[in-house]
């Protein structure tokens, strides 16, 4: 029997209302958690990644382009917004990581979900974490339908969302 899968995105506080604040992330949260309860619900599983980065992040080649500390690790910036917090209990499971795109994320898709059919992604930001995201699930899982809930992310700007939004389409993600 194939699963169905539910990805939330990098859902936390510095993405929100702390150091990368961003009205149009904020404006998601309710279709985030309302989505999140449906996936719930339904016995739908649920991965949420959360971005994690260490003392160290301005040295990163990340902190080189992004000169912003956010998601420090054990920091209230670091932790998944508080509408989420109960859902993110098991059967839910939470996977830290350290780029992008989560090689984690991939190991688990490859080896606990080679059977699955169905992965909707959702989070921030649709034009960073988002779209790697998917793509990684696209070469994990090559035969399962993916898709994007456009309700439920959030980009940079709205520009870079909508670019981002196109690009996925042109990789055969769906687009809700």
């Amino acid at each position: 029997m194939s699963k169905k899968l539910l990805i939330v995105v990098d859902m936390q506080n510095d993405f929100t209302t702390g150091a990368l604040r961003n009205e149009d992330a904020i404006a998601i949260i309710p279709n985030v958690v309302a989505k999140v309860k449906a996936a719930l619900a339904a016995g739908t599983d649920v991965i949420f990644t959360r971005d994690t980065h260490h003392d160290d992040y301005m040295g990163s080649e990340e902190g080189r382009n992004l000169p912003v500390p956010h998601c420090i690790e054990g920091t209230s910036g670091w932790e998944l917004i508080e509408e989420l917090k109960p859902l993110a209990e098991p059967p839910a499971r939470i996977i830290d990581k350290l780029t992008f795109g989560s090689s984690e994320l991939g190991r688990i898709l490859g080896s606990e979900y080679a059977d699955c059919k169905d992965v909707e992604l959702i989070g921030i930001c649709t034009d960073i974490c988002v779209i790697s995201n998917a793509l990684l699930t696209k070469a994990f899982l090559p035969n399962a339908h993916v898709t994007v809930d456009a309700s439920c992310c959030a980009g940079v700007t709205p520009e870079s969302h909508n670019t981002a939004l196109e690009a996925m389409k042109a990789c055969h993600v769906e687009v809700l």
